[in-house]
């Protein structure tokens, strides 16, 4: 919403409030975010945002074409990469050694894969969009492990999207909330 320049107002809730069946009714599985706004109520972060790139051209660009490539970016974050770099954040510390190594081959080709497609670009689609927000929240995980070390552009492409002003006023008032 930041990104977008949209207004919003977040309210936090504790745990007590997390497990309500009132919030459960809104977020079935009990977790943080959840969206409401006049007309609709949504949870996961993935439907949240994508209803907010119908919101502003700044998410998504306004030709169905445009919109397409973006969502499709958008669901190769959620769907190509990140289960290959939750399995690699999670099984970092398992024994098996030949699992780690085959986990690790499996997230390192993914992103050859996407380190290819964006080349020297700054964004995924040649703008900003929903597709670049999405995956720089799940190569933000991968980078804090360390597997974005021979991916200079994707070190790049990561750096680029957090030092967005957008990303970094939310950001901060996200952690002045954690500080309360």
């Amino acid at each position: 919403m930041e990104e977008a320049g949209l207004a919003y107002d977040v309210e936090l809730i504790d745990a007590e409030r997390q497990k309500s069946e009132a919030y459960r009714a809104w977020q079935p599985f009990a977790q943080v975010p959840a969206y409401r706004d006049d007309d609709v109520e949504l949870f996961e972060s993935g439907a949240i945002l994508l209803h907010l790139g119908g919101m502003s051209e700044t998410l998504l660009p306004p030709d169905p074409a445009g919109q397409s490539r973006a969502s499709a970016w958008f669901f190769a974050a959620l769907n190509s990469i990140e289960p290959h770099a939750q399995n690699y954040i999670h099984m970092r510390a398992a024994g098996d050694s030949h699992l780690k190594a085959a986990i690790t081959d499996k997230l390192y080709t993914r992103l050859r894969q996407l380190s290819d497609a964006l080349g020297n670009n700054d964004y995924l689609e040649g703008r900003f969009s929903v597709g670049d927000i999405a995956m720089t929240t799940v190569l933000r995980e991968a980078a804090a492990e360390g597997a974005l070390a021979e991916f200079t552009n994707l070190v790049a492409y990561v750096d680029r999207n957090e030092a967005r002003p957008a990303f970094q006023k939310a950001l901060s008032d996200q952690l002045a909330d954690f500080g309360r």
